[in-house]
C-alpha cells in the first residue's frame, strides 16, 4: 500500500513515467515489460490499451508503481483501483475523476494546457498536473506558466524525448511522460536509451 504522497514522491524520485499505449495487449506486456527490465520504476498502461486492467494485475505485488492512463470517467477510476493501481492520469480536468481517484486512494495527474486549468485542477485536489501537449505548447511555454505558478507539480507530456528530456526538467517539470519516443524499438535499444535517459536526468541506477 502507498498513500498518494508516497506516490507523488516516488515518481519525483524516478523522473519519468513510461506510458505505454500499444495496439494489441502482447505489445503493451512486451513493451511493459522492456522498460520495466530497463530499469524504469513508474509505468502507465492507458485505458486505450486491450486489456489494459489485465497488464495492471500482473504488476500488483511486484516493485514497479502502475498507473492508468486516460482515465475519462469515476468508472474507469474504479476499475483501476481494482486492478491494483496506484495512480490515473487524465486528458483533460475533471474534478469527478478526481474524487473518485481519492475515494479509492490514488494519486490523480490531471491533463492540463492553461493556466486556468492548472489552478483550477490543484483547487479540485489534483495531486499533479499533466502539461499536455507539451511539445505543442513548448519548453518556453512551461518557463513561464512555472514564473507565475511555481508550487505547480507540472510533469510535462507529449512530444518528450530523450534529446529534450533534460530541458524539460531545467524547465521546471518535476517529471516526465513518455510514451512511442521511450518504448519504440527491441529490448535492447529501450535499454540503451533509458540507459542515456536516466544518465541525463542525474538518476542513479
Amino acid at each position: 500500500m502507498r498513500y498518494r504522497w508516497q506516490v507523488m514522491a516516488a515518481i519525483e524520485a524516478a523522473r519519468v513515467v513510461a506510458i505505454v499505449r500499444e495496439r494489441t495487449e502482447v505489445d503493451a506486456v512486451r513493451a511493459v515489460e522492456a522498460v520495466v527490465g530497463a530499469g524504469l520504476p513508474v509505468v502507465e498502461v492507458t485505458m486505450t490499451t486491450p486489456g489494459v486492467l489485465r497488464i495492471v494485475e500482473r504488476l500488483r505485488g511486484t516493485d514497479t508503481l502502475v498507473g492508468v492512463g486516460t482515465a475519462l470517467s469515476p468508472g474507469e477510476v474504479a476499475a483501476a483501483a481494482g486492478a491494483g493501481a496506484r495512480f490515473v492520469v487524465t486528458p483533460n480536468l475533471s474534478v469527478e475523476v478526481i474524487t473518485t481517484a481519492h475515494r479509492h486512494g490514488l494519486a490523480a495527474l490531471v491533463g492540463c494546457a492553461t493556466p486556468t486549468e492548472i489552478v483550477q485542477a490543484l483547487e479540485a485536489g489534483a495531486d499533479a498536473v499533466k502539461l499536455f501537449p507539451a511539445s505543442a505548447l513548448g519548453i518556453d511555454y512551461l518557463t513561464a506558466v512555472r514564473a507565475t505558478l511555481p508550487w505547480a507539480p507540472i510533469i510535462p507530456t507529449g512530444g518528450v524525448n530523450e534529446a529534450n528530456a533534460a530541458e524539460w526538467i531545467a524547465a521546471g517539470g518535476v517529471a516526465l511522460g513518455m510514451g512511442s519516443g521511450l518504448t519504440r524499438g527491441g529490448e535492447a535499444e529501450v535499454r540503451s536509451r533509458v540507459a542515456a535517459l536516466r544518465a541525463s536526468l542525474g538518476v542513479a541506477g
